[in-house]
């Protein structure tokens, strides 16, 4: 934090949204720095200001509700342009865990789609997913079988989830699978405000050999409506050196392999 004296949250307020004005899109660690205060109080701050109406909230990050110059764009839109060198830092260090030969399954988001150009490194792969934009790049790789789960489109994500796409990873034995999440904290673990997407990840979840969570240090922290999964069920998280390392440290001793990436 810097010597200046600190703004009251009106003035943080106002200048959140001028930021927003400016860029169109800014990260929870982004804002941190510029409005140089806490993970938590930018957290506070962008949920009043999306109560009164002034911002959304998408995975990592905020913009205006009322986005500048025409329509908002889709939330996957807006969230792509987010953190990207972390995102590919850490498909990057995702990669160690896949071997040639497996059953892969990639989750929504686009920290997982990170991982697709680089899966032409391995051989012999089949790649479920449940995102249509990863889909389109699988099936651009000569050496992966791609299937798609099909089932309940959401079209800011650009992926599908409920009980149909559950059905069809229930048919399916998963080698690894590496879950994405918008929220996670040591408390509540792995947390999602969708109940059709949980359904659908606690389905991969019990298809798979091995679960490794795929997630950013600017989603640390935040805890959405219903549970996915605690820490000590995962048996690997990837992550970047932005997380403090006594937070590393702990999630270690919760069980799961940590992989830092960066």
């Amino acid at each position: 934090m810097s010597g200046k004296a600190p703004l009251i949250p009106e003035q943080r307020h106002q200048e959140l949204l001028r930021l927003l004005r400016s860029n169109g899109v800014l990260s929870i660690r982004e804002l941190t720095a510029r409005l140089d205060v806490s993970h938590m109080t930018v957290r506070r701050d962008i949920a009043a200001l999306e109560n009164s109406g002034h911002v959304v909230s998408v995975q990592g990050g905020v913009r205006l509700a009322d986005w500048a110059g025409g329509a908002p764009p889709r939330e996957r839109a807006s969230r792509a342009a987010l953190e990207v060198p972390r995102k590919q830092a850490i498909a990057q260090s995702a990669l160690e865990l896949v071997d040639d030969g497996m059953t892969l399954y990639l989750d929504a988001g686009t920290t997982c789609q990170e991982v697709v150009p680089l899966l032409a490194a391995r051989t012999n792969l089949t790649v479920v997913t449940n995102d249509f934009h990863a889909a389109l790049g699988l099936m651009t790789l000569p050496s992966v079988h791609t299937i798609h789960t099909g089932g309940e489109t959401d079209a800011d994500s650009g992926s599908s989830s409920g009980p149909l796409a559950a059905r069809t990873i229930e048919a399916l034995n998963i080698d690894l699978a590496f879950l994405s999440t918008g929220a996670w904290d040591l408390a509540h673990g792995v947390t999602s405000h969708s109940s059709e997407k949980v359904l659908l990840k606690q389905a991969v979840m019990a298809s798979a050999a091995s679960v490794a969570l795929l997630a950013d240090s600017t989603k640390w922290g935040g805890v959405e409506r219903f549970t996915v999964v605690r820490l000590d069920q995962l048996d690997a998280v990837v992550t970047d050196t932005g997380l403090p390392a006594e937070i590393t440290d702990s999630i270690a001793d919760r069980g799961p392999n940590v992989l830092l990436a960066g």
